[in-house]
C-alpha cells in the first residue's frame, strides 16, 4: 500500500506544471543557462578591488542600506558598500537606456532612427552601450576617488598605503567599468539564449541575494537567535522584535504581494468594434474585442527616477553645510538621507509626475486612436480620430492617477513600517515596498513567458485553470 502511494506521488509530480517545463529541452536549456549566469554574477558580486581594505570597508560601511545607498544599490543589482568589481552594479545600463529612450521622443534624428525597426533599434542600443561605458568611467571615477582618498583631503582613506596613486585608481575604475560591461552582456545572453528580461533578472538576483541578510539581522544577534522574538513586546532592549512584530510583518508581506500582484495585473479593459464588411453574401467583421489599459502603465520606472532625482538635495545640502557651516543645511541632508518626513512628501509628489511623464512618452493616444482606423475598429459611443484619442486620453489620465497612488503607497511602506514598529530599514524594505515590487513585477513578467513557451507546444500553462 505504501509503495502505491508512492507510485501515486511520483505520478502527480511527472504530472505537475512545473515539472512540465524540464519536459521540454528548448525551454529547459534556457532555464539552465538563466541560472548560470546568474550564478556567474553572483561570483563576480563577491571578487572585490585589490586596492581597497576590506575589512575597514565592512566598518565603516556598516549600517549604510539603510540610506540612499542602500536604495542605489537594490535598484542597481550591486553594492555601492563593498569595494566590489560589480560595485556599480547594472544602474549605468538603465541610466543611458532611459536617456535614449528619452532622447528618441523629443530628437528628430533619434525618433527617425527608432521608426526603422530592427535595425534601427540595434543601432540605438550600440549607442546606449557606448554611453554606458562613458557613464560607468565616470560614476567609477567619484566613487574610487572618494573611498581612496585620504579623510584629511575629504575622503574614507580605504585603500591600503601606497596604493592610493594614479594607476592604482585607474586600475580600479577600469575594473568597475569593466564589471558593468559584463553584467551587460550577461543580461543581453540571457534576453537571446536564456528566458526572462536579463537586465531586470540580475536586478531581481540582487534584491532576492539581500533578503536573508534582513532576515537573519532581524531573528539573530551574534549567531543565536534572539529571545524576544519568541514574547510579546520583545524586551526592554532598543531594536528587538517581538512576536507581534513578527506577524505584523508577515501579513504585511502577504497584503503588499496581493495588492501588488492586483494593480500590476489589472486592466482597463475599453471594448472595440470592427466594422462589418460584405462580400458577397458573406459578412465579415463586426466582432467585439477589448484593448487593455494597464492601470499600472509606467511600472517601476517613476520611483526609480523619483528616487535617483532626490540624491541631489542629499548631496547639495551636504556640501552646504560643509561650505558655509550650516546647521540646517545638515538637518534637512539628514532628512533626505534617512527618509524621513520631507523626503516622503518630495517621494510622492515626484512619483506622481514621473508616472504621468512616462505615461505620456510611452502611450500615445493618437497613434492608438490612428491604429484602430487603420485596422477597421472603433470604440461604440466614439467617432474614429480625435475623439476616440481625446477619450483614450481622458481614460489613461484617471487610471493613471490610481496607478501613480498605488506606486507612492508602496514605496513609502518602508519608511513608515521602520517609524511605527522601530524596525531595522533593510528588514522593512525587503518585507514590503520597491524591492517587492521589482520582484513580483519581474516574476509575473517570467512566469508570462515560460506561459507562451509551453502554450506554444500545446502544453497547459502555470497559471492556466
Amino acid at each position: 500500500m505504501a509503495s502505491a502511494a508512492i507510485k501515486s506521488a511520483v505520478s502527480s509530480l511527472g504530472q505537475s506544471r512545473l515539472f512540465t517545463i524540464f519536459k521540454i529541452k528548448e525551454l529547459r536549456q534556457k532555464v539552465f543557462i538563466t541560472f548560470l549566469f546568474l550564478a556567474i554574477y553572483r561570483i563576480g558580486f563577491h571578487v572585490p578591488l585589490p586596492m581597497i581594505n576590506q575589512i575597514e570597508m565592512s566598518k565603516k560601511m556598516r549600517g549604510s542600506d539603510e540610506g540612499l545607498l542602500g536604495l542605489i544599490s537594490m535598484f542597481s543589482g550591486g553594492s555601492l558598500s563593498q569595494s566590489t568589481i560589480f560595485g556599480l552594479g547594472i544602474m549605468p545600463y538603465i541610466s543611458a537606456s532611459i536617456i535614449f529612450q528619452l532622447l528618441a521622443s523629443v530628437y528628430p534624428p533619434l525618433e527617425k532612427l527608432q521608426k526603422e525597426g530592427e535595425a534601427g533599434r540595434k543601432k540605438i542600443n550600440e549607442y546606449t552601450r557606448y554611453a554606458t561605458v562613458g557613464i560607468c568611467f565616470i560614476q567609477a571615477w567619484f566613487w574610487v576617488t572618494y573611498i581612496s582618498k585620504p579623510s584629511a583631503e575629504g575622503g574614507m582613506g580605504l585603500s591600503y598605503e601606497g596604493y592610493s596613486g594614479f594607476w592604482y585608481v585607474l586600475n580600479s575604475i577600469l575594473l568597475m567599468t569593466t564589471g558593468t560591461v559584463f553584467l551587460m552582456w550577461i543580461g543581453e545572453q540571457i534576453d537571446e539564449y536564456g528566458v526572462g528580461n536579463g537586465i531586470s533578472l540580475l536586478i531581481m538576483a540582487g534584491i532576492i541575494a539581500r533578503i536573508p541578510d534582513a532576515t537573519y539581522s532581524l531573528l539573530f544577534e551574534r549567531g543565536q537567535l534572539k529571545p524576544s522574538v519568541f514574547t510579546l513586546g520583545g524586551s526592554s532592549t532598543g531594536g528587538d522584535v517581538g512576536l507581534e512584530k513578527i506577524i505584523v510583518l508577515l501579513l504585511l508581506f502577504v497584503g503588499v504581494v496581493v495588492a501588488i500582484i492586483a494593480i500590476t495585473k489589472g486592466q482597463r479593459r475599453i471594448p472595440t468594434q470592427s466594422a462589418k464588411h460584405v462580400r458577397g453574401r458573406r459578412v465579415y467583421g463586426g466582432t467585439r474585442q477589448f484593448l487593455p489599459l494597464r492601470v499600472n502603465q509606467a511600472g517601476v520606472m517613476p520611483v526609480i527616477f523619483a528616487s535617483s532625482l532626490l540624491l541631489i538635495p542629499v548631496f547639495a545640502f551636504k556640501w552646504v553645510a560643509q561650505v558655509f557651516n550650516a546647521n540646517w543645511a545638515y538637518d534637512l541632508s539628514y532628512s533626505f538621507e534617512r527618509q524621513g518626513y520631507l523626503y516622503n512628501i518630495f517621494y510622492i509628489l515626484l512619483i506622481y509626475f514621473f508616472c504621468y511623464f512616462w505615461t505620456a512618452i510611452t502611450f500615445n493616444p493618437k497613434d492608438m486612436a490612428n491604429n484602430l482606423k487603420d485596422y477597421g475598429s472603433f470604440i461604440p459611443g466614439y467617432r474614429p480620430g480625435k475623439r476616440t484619442a481625446d477619450y483614450l486620453e481622458k481614460v489613461i489620465m484617471r487610471i493613471t492617477y490610481v496607478g501613480a497612488a498605488f506606486l507612492a503607497v508602496v514605496a513609502i511602506i518602508p519608511s513608515i513600517i521602520s517609524a511605527a514598529l522601530e524596525v531595522n530599514y533593510t528588514v522593512a524594505s525587503f518585507y514590503g515596498g520597491t524591492g517587492l515590487l521589482i520582484v513580483i513585477s519581474v516574476a509575473l513578467d517570467l512566469v508570462q513567458k515560460i506561459n507562451s513557451h509551453l502554450v506554444m507546444r500545446n502544453y497547459q500553462g502555470l497559471t492556466d485553470d
